[in-house]
């Protein structure tokens, strides 16, 4: 049984927004934004998402400018897009959940054949997926893209979201000066967290500045990268705090490296053969046949995987922590809440079945079906994210 304290299914804040419930859907790139644009399908997505009883639906992934991007079907913003993301979030605001929009950079391991030319990053860097090598990003560039990210966290208010998150883990760019891993400078913003903390805090504040008080600025964050060498929780504890200070509304604990981690942030399966098939780029697809064993590790799936680290977290901030990683049951969702979280970020199972959550709070079921098959994963990058396992009838 659930407590009434521990329901999901009752109403939470997050800074001035109030939701239906304690269950966010996290951000997880859908893959339906080709040539950039905004599609019926990823408006489709996500108002069928919020029908299915989410409190707030997250769009992922928006580049908040066009160097910024991995593939030709990510998003990046820009003033032509608001009439459509407008269509986006009145769609999921007539199902009766809100709307967050997560905005990033991809930094060193941006696409060069995308974005036409070296990726930017914190420090010159080989990126292994692409086979690239980036730049270091002089003070002018890092400028730059703070006032892009300000910019774009504008733009995002005027269509109609309800709250913004930073992504500052998995290996973005924020993460990339976060992390000793790729972060080697000897200026400002390299060597003592303090100076790898200035690039990240400064985007917090100029998008604070940007959307103003009380509206919801959440931040994706790692607790570990995954690898040593990478960010690890002593220092992701004082990442933590410095965030709250700078002006972040929520934390979302989460974890891995794109560019080198990537399941870890997810954990079970890895679909070398659906990944590899999936690759528009004849190498990407050779490479990925050959060595994806190599090139993406498995990571053994458990359920709650992350919530000791994230308890460290909550332990040291005042503002909210979104619990995410292994959530699968409703028990595991009221345990969460009963430790302290306020609300949890959902996303594999809401992608196996859109109704997860009205069919949780009706009592259809009391846990999700998702075997972390994964290959949700390379559906991405064919057209658009969809549980294949659902598809095939299974």
């Amino acid at each position: 049984m659930t407590s009434l304290e521990n329901s999901p299914f009752t109403k939470g804040k997050l800074a001035n927004l109030t939701l239906r419930n304690r269950i966010i859907r996290s951000g997880c790139f859908e893959g339906m934004c080709q040539e950039g644009k905004i599609t019926d399908a990823l408006i489709e997505h996500h108002r069928r998402v919020a029908q299915g009883g989410v409190g707030m639906t997250t769009v992922a992934y928006c580049s908040v400018s066009y160097d910024g991007r991995a593939f030709g079907h990510e998003m990046w913003m820009r003033p032509e897009l608001i009439p459509d993301l407008k269509r986006l979030t009145e769609a999921v605001h007539k199902e009766g959940a809100a709307a967050s929009i997560q905005i990033g950079h991809c930094g060193f391991f941006s696409n060069p054949k995308e974005i036409g030319r070296r990726p930017l990053g914190a420090s010159v860097k080989f990126c292994l997926f692409r086979l690239s090598i980036c730049e270091a990003m002089d003070e002018a560039q890092i400028a730059e893209k703070i006032e892009d990210f300000g910019r774009t966290a504008e733009q995002v208010k005027l269509a109609g979201f309800d709250a913004v998150e930073i992504h500052a883990g998995h290996g973005y760019l924020l993460s990339q000066f976060l992390s000793p891993w790729t972060n080697h400078r000897s200026d400002q913003y390299g060597g003592s967290l303090e100076n790898r903390l200035r690039f990240p805090l400064a985007v917090i504040r100029r998008v604070r500045q940007g959307v103003g008080e009380g509206f919801p600025i959440l931040i994706k964050m790692n607790v570990s990268d995954g690898f040593k060498g990478g960010l690890e929780i002593e220092e992701a504890v004082e990442v933590a705090k410095a965030f709250e200070t700078a002006g972040a509304s929520a934390l979302v604990a989460s974890c891995g490296f794109t560019a080198k981690t990537p399941i870890f942030m997810m954990r079970g399966n890895v679909p070398v053969k659906e990944m590899a098939a999936n690759q528009s780029e004849w190498l990407l697809r050779l490479g990925m046949s050959m060595f994806g064993w190599f090139m993406v590790q498995r990571y053994r799936f458990d359920r709650l995987f992350l919530l000791k680290e994230a308890l460290r977290f909550k332990n040291v901030v005042s503002i909210p922590v979104i619990y995410i990683g292994g959530v699968l049951r409703l028990e595991d969702i009221s345990y969460v809440l009963s430790r302290g979280f306020e609300f949890v970020e959902v996303g594999r199972a809401t992608v196996r079945d859109p109704d997860f959550v009205k069919k949780m709070e009706s009592g259809e079921v009391v846990a999700s079906d998702c075997d972390q098959c994964n290959r949700c994963i390379a559906s991405m990058d064919a057209g658009g994210v969809y549980c294949v396992t659902a598809s095939e009838g299974n």
